[in-house]
């Protein structure tokens, strides 16, 4: 724990990956029926200094396929990076069917749609990554499959060892949450000293901004734009121009006749139409991070076989913890005064 005060905050950002991740190679398929968009997911997956190889399927029936033929010569396949609204067999089905797969690869959805995180999660995907895909978010993504690929077999001796020992520190270096900062609020002669992990959110209120805690609301002299560049590596996220909500505290998110609202407690703050989209992004990222590690349910086929295609539409069943709930019946009202 360090002590800092507030008017000189600066971003204590650290790079995500350092050298030592430069072993962790990837054998990746994209899916996706629209030829520009594969070409696109392609070419920035290619990119990517983690992926070694990428092949492409412009369908689920090619791709499944690919996989099996893949996984029966036993070829390496780390990850499916796939589309979801695609004819004859969606993603969400496929992505069912690929977790029958004997040693199924992570899947990475990558769409345009917002409304099946649900499926998602309960799918136990890797990530979930929104159309038109920004480089840095795909790239965030490819490093989530890299995390979790075990260690090549081969990699031993002293020097794969402390290859190894120098990226799980790094790893644990760059997953540790920056130490908890203590904001030093004075009033009236008397300084208080506020963790940062107590913030639910903080409002803008001209150059200043108002800190908003569960045991009460503190005015520091610093600015929205201030706090949002210093806590960004802590779960704060600007969701409009006059506030930043820490993402733990975010219960609930809501899009009712065109505007979108997030709940903290009992506290109901508009998001702003510029920021739905990173909103959304982050609150499912965080769902995603959360989920317990259990594998998918459903009994294995072997890994030579192709797995029996299901009928039927998707199910929209299961919930996602806290952060995205399914949305609630009764209408938001809008702090007075925010717009």
């Amino acid at each position: 724990m360090h002590i800092r005060r507030v008017s000189g905050i600066r971003s204590g950002f650290r790079s995500p990956r350092g050298a030592g991740y430069a072993h962790s190679v990837l054998h990746v398929l994209a899916v996706d029926d629209e030829e520009p968009a594969l070409e696109e997911l392609a070419y920035l997956l290619r990119r990517d200094p983690h992926v070694a190889e990428v092949r492409t399927a412009n369908d689920g029936t090619e791709a499944l396929l690919d996989i099996d033929r893949t996984l029966g010569a036993g070829r390496p396949l780390d990850a499916v990076f796939l589309d979801i609204g695609m004819p004859d067999l969606d993603g969400v089905s496929i992505a069912r069917l690929i977790s029958r797969f004997a040693e199924p690869p992570r899947v990475v959805f990558v769409t345009a749609h917002e409304d099946y995180a649900v499926d998602a999660f309960s799918l136990h995907a890797a990530d979930y990554v929104l159309k038109p895909v920004d480089p840095q978010r795909l790239a965030e993504a490819v490093r989530r499959v890299a995390d979790e690929k075990p260690s090549e077999p081969g990699e031993s001796g002293e020097q794969g060892e402390q290859g190894d020992g120098t990226a799980r520190q790094e790893a644990a270096q760059a997953a540790a949450p920056p130490a908890d900062e203590v904001i030093c609020v004075e009033l009236g002669g008397v300084t208080r000293f506020l963790r940062r992990s107590e913030v639910l959110y903080a409002e803008a209120q001209g150059d200043y901004a108002r800190l908003h805690s569960s045991s009460g609301t503190h005015l520091v002299r610093t600015s929205l734009t201030a706090l949002e560049e210093g806590w960004r590596d802590a779960g704060f996220i600007r969701i409009h121009r006059g506030f930043l909500v820490a993402v733990d505290a975010v219960s609930e998110i809501r899009i009712e006749a065109g505007k979108t609202c997030v709940r903290l407690g009992d506290q109901v703050l508009p998001v702003s139409r510029r920021h739905v989209r990173q909103v959304r992004d982050a609150l499912v990222r965080q769902a995603l991070a959360r989920r317990p590690e259990a594998k998918a349910t459903g009994p294995p086929t072997p890994a030579t076989g192709t797995p029996t295609p299901t009928t039927g539409p998707p199910a929209h069943g299961g919930g996602l913890p806290g952060t995205v709930r399914p949305l609630i019946q009764r209408p938001f009202h809008h702090r007075d005064g925010v717009t």
